[in-house]
């Protein structure tokens, strides 16, 4: 994928420089602060720096032990553009934030807003060119960050339509698939969220052409992305899109029914 470790943004700066400074005027080293906030002299000094995107539970732990007054807070509600994103995803998450509906079908891999940490790190660990430990990092931070969305938005409907294959195929051995299963499992048991698996054995297929994804936006827009080797594209033309919906509703009665997915996956689980 492209911009493997993108620059910072002016906002994820100057969080990282509020932070140093309130650290400063309290006191307090990296290594001090960590066991108060529960991250790493690494991670915070990654933030400070603008290299990480800091997670809410940092945001709320650093406002109350540095008693930034609100600022800290408030600067977190302003951030943008996470450095485990590619700069070509961006602005297709940033719509996903605010998105009604999300239908996802992949065949590649399983889709970034189910995916286990351990998943996650054997598909970045697998990337050739090979990525540092720091673009790692970064980009798992990144897509787990991008999950709350499926609890913090429960009115916003998720469906995802993902190939029996990707979960035979045992990325990352044994162990890390049954965290994966386990997670989307947990992910099923969320009312908002759908998941059907598309049998392996299927003689039609309305999704040949490869994975897709839809979201419905605020204003009952629909919009398409595709992703490729190198890059995503948006499409926005209605025609296009609505190729993309009747396609996907085709697979969905193509599917396995939500119910028998979710015995599907109890079943692999088992076996592994």
């Amino acid at each position: 994928m492209a911009a493997e470790n993108p620059e910072s943004s002016d906002s994820l700066k100057g969080f990282g420089a509020l932070v140093k400074l309130f650290r400063t005027r309290k006191g307090l080293t990296q290594e001090q602060l960590d066991p108060l906030v529960g991250y790493s002299p690494q991670a915070v000094a990654s933030i400070e720096q603008s290299r990480r995107f800091p997670q809410r539970d940092f945001i709320a732990a650093a406002e109350e032990v540095l008693e930034a007054t609100g600022v800290l807070a408030e600067a977190g509600m302003h951030l943008s553009r996470q450095p485990g994103l590619a700069q070509w995803f961006r602005h297709w998450a940033g719509l996903e934030e605010r998105a009604l509906n999300l239908w996802v079908y992949e065949c590649r891999v399983v889709p970034g807003l189910l995916q286990s940490e351990g998943y996650a790190r054997a598909a970045f660990e697998s990337r050739v060119p090979a990525l540092s430990d720091e673009q790692i990092e970064n980009q798992i931070v990144a897509r787990l960050e991008r999950q709350q969305l499926l609890r913090d938005r429960p009115s916003a409907g998720y469906s995802f339509i993902i190939e029996e294959g990707i979960f035979h195929r045992h990325t990352g051995g044994a162990e890390v698939s049954r965290g994966l299963i386990d997670h989307v499992l947990s992910a099923i048991a969320l009312r908002n969220v759908e998941v059907q698996v598309m049998p392996q054995r299927r003689e039609t297929h309305a999704g040949l052409d490869g994975p897709m994804q839809l979201l419905e936006t605020p204003d009952n827009q629909w919009l398409s992305y595709n992703e490729g080797q190198r890059g995503g594209h948006l499409i926005s033309d209605s025609k296009e899109v609505g190729v993309m919906l009747q396609r996907y509703a085709k697979m969905r009665s193509q599917a396995l029914t939500p119910e028998d997915s979710l015995s599907l996956l109890k079943r692999l689980r088992g076996e592994l």
